[in-house]
């Protein structure tokens, strides 16, 4: 960022000569009552006048678009019905660019970019995917794709929570009910009741294909961390996240062998004790 110029205010030269006083000019011929008047009324109203004057001469800038290489209120307009903002283009127009030229890694790139400001997560992910297959080096780019496999995956966990709060409230159990043991209990669970079996039926299937998608994001995400892992295999920072990652995914063996080579990198680091917390919990749970 940089930084405010300082003015400092000049101290007078201590060996500076006087400059000669000027000549005296002759006195001016005093004005008339009219002339006082009439300047008198300008400088009151001059301060008024020159803002009018500035503020229409900042108008016309505007409209007329002078010195911003655009062609002023028209573009606005134009922007306004075609959808496009003042700082960046149209998604159609960046899409299209990616379709003339799809060996464009910066046609992809903004085209992720834009997507990604609209919260169109999927889309962007599959822009970005192929920008980082152009710049597979792109580390940065890399770590923008998990952030975003990460936030699918959040979002279709809302939806699995929620599915299976629904698919539990379907058959509950209700307090004056007999026990499933009991002859009575036996009976009325051998009664079919087809309508709720179908809408339970219903809700556990929904309630499955939520948990895959947040299985199949979170795998994904664990996939670009081993790319950057591969990208910098001493950075003691990625192999810990990749653990995470593949904690989150459920997969074991990456998460103990990203903790393993963390331990290696950064012995000593203050996540150090987490790390190795983990993969003891790891192994005794079979991973």
């Amino acid at each position: 960022m940089a930084r405010g110029t300082q003015h400092r205010k000049r101290r007078p030269r201590t060996d500076a000569r006087l400059a000669p006083a000027p000549a005296r000019a002759p006195r001016p011929k005093r004005a008339s009552w009219e002339d006082q008047l009439f300047f008198g009324r300008l400088r009151a109203h001059a301060k008024w006048v020159f803002v009018l004057l500035a503020l229409a001469f900042a108008v016309s800038f505007v409209i007329l678009g002078v010195g911003s290489g655009s062609t002023g209120i028209s573009d606005i307009l134009g922007n306004f019905f075609s959808g496009s903002s003042a700082t960046g283009a149209s998604l159609s127009s960046l899409k299209k660019k990616t379709v003339e030229q799809p060996k464009s890694a910066v046609a992809w790139s903004n085209y992720a970019n834009k997507l990604e400001e609209d919260h169109q997560d999927d889309n962007a992910i599959a822009a970005l995917t192929q920008y980082t297959k152009l710049e597979p080096k792109d580390q940065n780019a890399l770590l923008e794709l998990a952030g975003l496999y990460l936030n699918r995956a959040t979002d279709w966990n809302t939806l699995y929570t929620d599915s299976q709060a629904l698919t539990e409230a379907l058959s509950p159990s209700a307090p004056l009910s007999p026990k499933p043991s009991s002859t009575l209990g036996k009976a009325l669970a051998s009664v079919p009741s087809p309508f709720a079996s179908a809408v339970s039926s219903q809700y556990t299937t929904a309630t499955d294909n939520d948990y895959e998608m947040v299985v199949t994001y979170l795998s994904d995400r664990v996939t670009v961390y081993q790319k950057l892992a591969k990208l910098s295999p001493d950075d003691a920072v990625t192999q810990y996240s990749l653990g995470e990652a593949a904690v989150d995914a459920g997969n074991s063996a990456v998460a103990i062998k990203a903790y393993q080579t963390f331990l290696k990198l950064a012995p000593d680091d203050s996540l150090a004790p987490t790390a190795r917390q983990e993969i003891k919990s790891l192994k005794t749970s079979g991973g």
